[in-house]
């Protein structure tokens, strides 16, 4: 595992409804993920925030709230991102809302040629402006990554598409809309939702996910959203949802990745310190960063 760890903040919420992610990446270095992953032993660089524009006023572009102002952060994330890959270190994006995928992906895979990618999250994220009820970004990403939508957020970092479905798993979902749904059949995607980590148990669903994005990848990246977690675990999400995966399933799942040493980037989102709890959601970010990069009890 590469030990050399780059951490990079995206304060942003434009991608979603709710105000509040933006102070995610603070929340998350409050709970201290520097001294947590130094003390496994890791070398951990801060490149500090990603700086975002907010508009004095609300903008919507062909059903894609705030589109400009997304794609600009995205476009700084994207080159960031490659320049940590560049140096060979390993890149960790704090967010924001899950919209801030798009540039970490554009970077990761502008150095990773056939780039897999593990989505722990309660949505798809493969909406498009035609099939989104709300028009928030933060519900496009995967989508876009994939090819699919505004060309804006399609092309971020100069190329596309960035993955193929088949590299692709999404683990935890439990509330797709109808054009995901028809998006994911019509491509083949593989999507654990919480239906098969009930009746499968998770240590099966990873087995099956990591064989699944380690066939003809040359490396794995993963997006965990928070509220992929059941809000009884993680309850400072903007878009929380009853039924997911609990506090034990996400350290599990992690330590799994973390022994098949497949990572080569990640990103950790959707925290909410204005609807959490005594930064319980930051804390449990932070611990399931440590599973993820191989902390072990004994």
């Amino acid at each position: 595992m590469n030990k050399n760890i780059s951490i990079v903040g995206v304060p942003m919420d434009l991608g979603a409804d709710r105000r509040g992610v933006d102070m995610g990446p603070s929340a998350i270095r409050y709970a201290g993920v520097v001294a947590r992953l130094e003390k496994m032993g890791m070398n951990i660089q801060d490149r500090g925030d990603i700086a975002v524009t907010r508009p004095h006023q609300f903008s919507e572009t062909e059903n894609h709230k705030y589109l400009d102002e997304v794609v600009d952060a995205n476009i700084k994330l994207a080159e960031v991102v490659s320049d940590i890959m560049q140096e060979g270190r390993f890149p960790l994006v704090l967010g924001g809302d899950h919209s801030i995928a798009l540039g970490t992906v554009a970077g990761v895979a502008k150095h990773v040629k056939n780039l897999g990618v593990i989505w722990f999250d309660a949505h798809g994220d493969l909406n498009t402006g035609e099939t989104s009820p709300s028009g928030n970004i933060h519900g496009m990403p995967l989508a876009a990554s994939l090819g699919f939508g505004h060309q804006r957020l399609v092309n971020i970092g100069g190329f596309a598409p960035k993955l193929k479905p088949e590299n692709v798993v999404i683990i935890g979902a439990r509330d797709l809309d109808m054009g995901e749904r028809e998006l994911i059949k019509r491509i083949g995607m593989k999507v654990f939702t919480m239906h098969e980590i009930d009746k499968l148990g998770m240590a099966r669903v990873m087995d099956e996910a990591i064989a699944h994005v380690s066939k003809n990848t040359d490396g794995v990246h993963l997006s965990l959203d928070l509220d992929g977690l059941d809000p009884h675990d993680a309850p400072g999400v903007g878009t929380p949802v009853i039924g997911g995966i609990s506090y034990r399933e996400g350290h599990v799942s992690l330590e799994m990745l973390a022994d098949a040493d497949i990572l080569c980037s990640a990103e950790f989102v959707e925290v909410n310190p204005i609807l959490d709890s005594e930064n319980l959601t930051a804390r449990v970010a932070v611990a399931l960063m440590s599973s993820a990069f191989g902390d072990k009890l004994l």
